[in-house]
């Protein structure tokens, strides 16, 4: 066989290796002529860790994500609303697991005809509902090994008798699930859920353990629900550092256990308006939770901000994973972020970041005594998430970015509600909220885009305000190619608009700015923004990138009269 060899230049191991020093010289240079530092390439977390722009084997730690053996994931679907129909849709499209919160009284005829053995059953905490389910398993036609499942009970009272019951019935049912969502859907960050996450678990060891079980047992007996997000290496890196913490918690306790995960893409991160976008945000929230080693996966339906999702998007909902498994192969590979310089210092970081946090829960007496103490930090990151979603430096799109005015409303029938002991939010609730009064004008409010010169002169700063506008559910025409101030001003005034927004160029500012501005208030022009930092002309405010987006809408609202 003809042996193909490389010039030499071309050989890898012919190059010298470049060090981190070099590269941040070659950075500095380029930055150094933009007026920027080293320092706006590294970004922090809500959790204030620093993310680097650069990672190299300097960085590298040992990988300890402690993956389990095991082929691909279990795709779990929940259903909110006892129908036999949309359960069967389910099993027969590629579910393989049922998540029920449901009436204990629907079980039965819910769950006729289903293979319990093939499909375990997760339940929502109920103690009729955890009842009847262990009656159904007792009366099936399967073995007592073979069954599988959570009652998802809290280890309390009476439901401390149904877990020994079930525990002595049923080996292999778990009975208690720590669930991280409450945590994550009030507006925490990863380090929060995962401390205050396992301050729960913790205590629900010690319940366990004091109404008679052993350690192990007790163990034995938790399954971790936590939320996957878009953002898909602190996903992945979030699931590894909570099978560390737990690994950690179970040293301590004198035992082996593995972390049983069953990851929900989060509720926070779904939009209502263009919801389609949604089954973007779960993909990658569903491919961050298998490769960060989630055992089971919910992929929530782009409509269930809305309400209660129909056949089309549960169908696209379970084929996600069915494509991801099936198809993409992802399950094939154990931990694939094992030994990623990023995400062992992400997992790192952030299962540093969470121990002390579940240390200061535990120093407050715990979780049941530390309500307050989690309730009042949750709320800070929250009030610090706001602040970056209202200037847009988090952008949600298809809401705060890149708006769709002239999409088709999603209707759908109320889903029941979800409570906990802390608030719910969405990172999309602030700007959705102005879409909604927008929408219940008898006219839609509306922005004149003033546009100086011709469309290449102004169509940046157009179509910044544009979006910036149209974000809170605000029409805005604009004048197209203009040569003259009078052109705008006879543009606007055809408008009925009471709010100009002058776009233009730099020197078109220079030029034109001052003449048009005065043009405009002759033509009834109540209020005037310029796109942009400066100019000479007299105007009422500023729109850029890093603007106050939300306090401008707002405030736009407010000065035309219209409430809430």
């Amino acid at each position: 066989m003809m042996e193909l060899a490389l010039p030499a230049e071309f050989r890898p191991n012919e190059f010298p290796a470049a060090s981190r020093e070099q590269w941040r010289e070659l950075v500095d240079a380029v930055l150094s002529k933009t007026g920027a530092s080293f320092d706006s390439l590294v970004t922090k977390t809500y959790d204030g860790i620093e993310l680097q722009p650069l990672y190299t084997l300097d960085d590298a730690l040992e990988p300890y994500a402690l993956a389990p053996v095991k082929q691909g994931w279990d795709i779990r679907q929940r259903h909110a609303v006892a129908d036999p129909v949309a359960v069967m849709n389910d099993l027969e499209g590629g579910v393989t697991s049922l998540w029920l919160a449901v009436p204990a009284s629907s079980l039965e005829r819910l769950l006729d005809g289903v293979y319990l053995d093939l499909a375990p059953i997760v339940l929502d905490g109920s103690v009729e509902a955890a009842r009847a389910m262990l009656r159904i398993y007792d009366q099936a036609p399967l073995l007592a090994s073979d069954v599988r499942g959570n009652l998802a009970l809290t280890p309390s009272g009476e439901a401390l008798d149904v877990i020994k019951q079930a525990r002595a019935q049923f080996p292999g049912l778990r009975t208690v699930v720590v669930d991280a969502l409450p945590f994550h859907d009030a507006g925490g960050s990863d380090s929060e859920e995962l401390g205050a996450s396992l301050a729960l678990a913790v205590s629900y060891l010690r319940a366990l353990t004091v109404a008679g079980l052993s350690d192990a047992e007790a163990f034995a007996q938790l399954e971790f629900r936590y939320a996957a997000t878009a953002d898909q290496f602190m996903t992945i890196a979030k699931l590894r550092a909570a099978r560390r913490l737990w690994a950690r918690v179970a040293e301590v306790s004198g035992v082996e256990a593995v972390q049983v995960q069953h990851a929900v893409t989060s509720s926070a991160m779904m939009t209502r308006r263009d919801p389609w976008v949604n089954m973007l945000r779960t993909t990658v929230a569903c491919l961050s939770a298998g490769l960060g080693g989630a055992d089971s996966v919910t992929v929530q339906p782009f409509d269930a901000a809305i309400g209660l999702p129909d056949e089309f998007a549960r169908r696209v909902a379970r084929n996600t994973q069915n494509l991801l498994l099936e198809e993409s192969h992802l399950g094939e590979v154990i931990d694939p972020a094992a030994g990623s310089w990023y995400v062992e210092k992400l997992t790192d970081a952030l299962a540093v970041e969470a121990w002390a946090w579940f240390q200061e829960i535990e120093r407050a007496g715990g979780i049941d005594s530390a309500g307050e103490l989690v309730a009042s930090r949750i709320a800070a990151t929250w009030a610090a998430r706001s602040a970056r979603l209202a200037d847009r430096s988090d952008p949600i799109t298809g809401v705060s970015e890149f708006p769709n005015l002239a999409e088709k409303p999603v209707v759908r029938d109320p889903a029941p509600d979800v409570t906990s002991g802390l608030p719910r939010v969405r990172y999309a609730q602030a700007f959705e909220e102005l879409r909604d009064l927008a929408d219940a004008q008898p006219e839609r409010p509306q922005v004149f885009l003033a546009t100086l010169g011709p469309v290449a002169a102004h169509t940046a700063r157009a179509t910044f305000a544009a979006n910036l506008f149209n974000a809170g559910g605000f029409a805005t025409p604009n004048a197209g190619p203009t040569r003259t101030a009078e052109d705008v001003a006879r543009k606007f005034r055809e408008s009925g608009a009471k709010v100009a927004v002058l776009c233009g160029s730099d020197s078109s500012y220079a030029d034109q700015a001052v003449a048009t501005v005065e043009a405009l208030r002759q033509a009834g022009a109540e209020r005037v923004l310029l796109a942009g930092k400066k100019t000479d002309a007299d105007v009422d405010g500023f729109v850029f990138t890093g603007c106050p987006a939300l306090e401008i809408l707002n405030s736009t609202y407010a000065f035309l009269g219209v409430e809430r």
